[in-house]
């Protein structure tokens, strides 16, 4: 009998070696092709003529359609943490586990949205650009104290909590808003978005991306934050309103937008680049070499873990079919 099937379909990395090893090294087959992401129609071709037994996706899209043709699919992995690539209602309803890692990147991102809040409050990238464009004049600095600004968080999960860390840390006052915020929060104070944004100097989304909380920021939220604030998106671009960022910064009620994520990437808006108060990064506050490795083994591990038999250690949802007969309707 031929061995499963586990196919890759995209990676954000140069080569497959540390998937493969897990995914071999337990008697499986393992099918990938090139890094770039493919199209939905295509993953659905490849997963009609592989027949996996698994699917790991990085950014491809992995649709109702590409799960419904493979009849012994028992897994799709997600290699991050937002599952808004993935059809997981059509996976719940054809008894497929969907899992993801989410413990992998709890740091960087909580760091580059740190990061992000530093260059501004000491107008790091402003002055590289000056500098560099032959323009030494200290006394047209307009800097802040990150301590003596409130900083809003929206979405308190694990990145949102460890991003409150290491502002508190820096002095600055952490407010957050959060539909179900966790029963610890660690002393911060929980307000309505509403709220949060009329209160906060910064705004972080930490937010995952779901039907209903797309554009979640947009004009309307943008009005409602302080003249000359910042906001911060590390988490999926489709949160944040691209064009009522524009209008913000254009206007000058945003001096500053730190965006590793846009509603439209791997496109940057013309109208965001001509913005001197854009601080753009291209999707990358996942990243670091520690990040990375650990998230392709972990999740390489849990569909060896799930195909084995072994229950998932990060389940995303609750199979009806495979809770009650172990197996696919």
């Amino acid at each position: 009998m031929s061995a499963r099937v586990v196919v890759m379909t995209d990676r954000a990395w140069p080569d497959d070696s540390i998937e493969r090893n897990v995914i071999e090294s337990a008697g499986f087959s393992f099918v990938t092709g090139p890094p770039d992401a493919p199209s939905a129609t295509e993953v659905e071709h490849a997963v009609g003529d592989h027949q996996p037994a698994a699917i790991m996706t990085c950014w491809a899209q992995v649709s109702a359609r590409a799960i419904d043709l493979a009849d012994s699919l028992e897994i799709v992995a997600r290699m991050g943490v937002g599952l808004d690539n993935i059809a997981v209602e059509a996976a719940t309803r054809q008894g497929v586990l969907v899992t993801n890692v989410p413990d992998y990147c709890i740091e960087e991102v909580s760091d580059h949205a740190v990061g992000l809040a530093l260059a501004w409050t000491r107008g790091l990238i402003q002055f590289d650009r000056l500098v560099r464009a032959g323009c030494w004049d200290p006394s047209c600095a307009r800097l802040r104290r990150l301590a003596t600004l409130t900083c809003g968080i929206v979405g308190l999960g694990r990145i949102g909590r460890r991003t409150g860390e290491k502002l508190k840390a820096l002095g600055a006052r952490v407010i957050a808003s959060d539909p179900y915020p966790p029963p610890d929060a660690d002393g911060i104070e929980i307000l309505a978005l509403r709220d949060l944004l009329a209160a906060s100097d910064i705004v972080i989304v930490h937010a995952p991306l779901t039907d209903t909380t797309r554009h979640l920021i947009g004009a309307a939220e943008l009005a409602l934050m302080p003249q000359g604030g910042l906001l911060v998106n590390v988490s999926r671009g489709p949160l944040v309103d691209s064009d009522a960022v524009i209008d913000a910064l254009r206007s000058g009620h945003l001096s500053g937008a730190g965006l590793d994520v846009l509603e439209s990437e791997p496109d940057v808006p013309p109208g965001l680049l001509e913005q001197p108060g854009a601080l753009l990064t291209p999707h990358i506050a996942f990243s670091s070499d520690v990040a990375v490795e650990q998230l392709r083994r972990s999740a390489a591990e849990e569909v060896v873990r799930v195909l084995s038999g072994d229950p998932p250690r990060y389940p995303c949802n609750r199979p009806a079919a495979r809770a009650a007969e172990g197996t696919r309707p």
